[in-house]
């Protein structure tokens, strides 16, 4: 008996250190994926930064694709939808250039990791709605974010409009999937001077909302899933 427990004992022991073992190795490839974008310049706002390195993207990958969390490409979600690649997350987000205090709307939330990086640079002055049109996509971009508690963040199911129009005026919008044309709906929810970073098409635009004639900049080579617009 005696021996048993001692069995047992260094088996809890043993995977107790392998847990440990397991997060610090994921740690340590978080690492090298982030400093590997800061030394490309693809990572440069130091928010920014500190965003990717508080915000696991491990917690917002389906559990059988963890062990491949970090390599710089997308990853499939169900539903035909996908967490996109970090490095174009990275270099949206720069476009985008999220503030303190800033009220954000997150289009296609998907798993719900650009919502809590989002938030994470926000901070509790700031708010963080992201939408979602596939319900199990909400649901399971609710119970990720909760993993990364921030109260002035909410994901939702996607009404008929696109966009929260009732919501609106927002200083900054991102979308995550790609449209067939500048969606000028989402251009009228930005407040004046706000910034809208959307793929269209295969490229990326980054929007700034003046009064007359929106400022448009353009990077091309860019693959998004298509963004539902009814």
């Amino acid at each position: 008996m005696f021996i048993f427990v001692n069995i047992l004992a260094v088996l809890s022991l043993t995977l107790i250190h392998l847990a440990r073992l397991s997060i610090w190795v994921l740690n340590i490839r978080m690492k090298t994926l982030i400093d590997a974008m800061v030394q490309t310049g693809t990572l440069k706002t130091p928010a920014i930064i500190e965003a990717f390195r508080s915000v696991d993207r491990a917690d917002f990958v389906p559990a059988h694709y963890r062990s491949v969390a970090y390599e710089d490409r997308p990853l499939p979600l169900d539903y035909d939808q996908t967490i996109s690649q970090p490095s174009t997350v990275a270099f949206m987000f720069e476009l985008l250039q999220p503030q303190p205090g800033d009220k954000v709307l997150d289009v296609g939330s998907g798993s719900g990791w650009t919502t809590a990086l989002l938030a994470h640079i926000v901070g509790n002055t700031g708010s963080v709605l992201g939408l979602e049109r596939v319900e199990e996509l909400v649901e399971m971009g609710r119970e990720n974010l909760a993993k990364h508690p921030t109260h002035w963040a909410t994901i939702e199911k996607a009404g008929t409009e696109l966009g929260a129009p009732e919501r609106a005026p927002f200083d900054r919008i991102l979308v995550s999937a790609a449209a067939h044309s500048m969606p000028d709906d989402l251009i009228s929810q930005l407040k004046e001077g706000g910034t809208m970073v959307v793929p269209v098409l295969h490229s990326i635009k980054r929007v700034v909302h003046v009064e007359h004639q929106p400022i448009v900049d353009t990077f091309e080579g860019y693959v998004f899933v298509p963004l539902v617009t009814e």
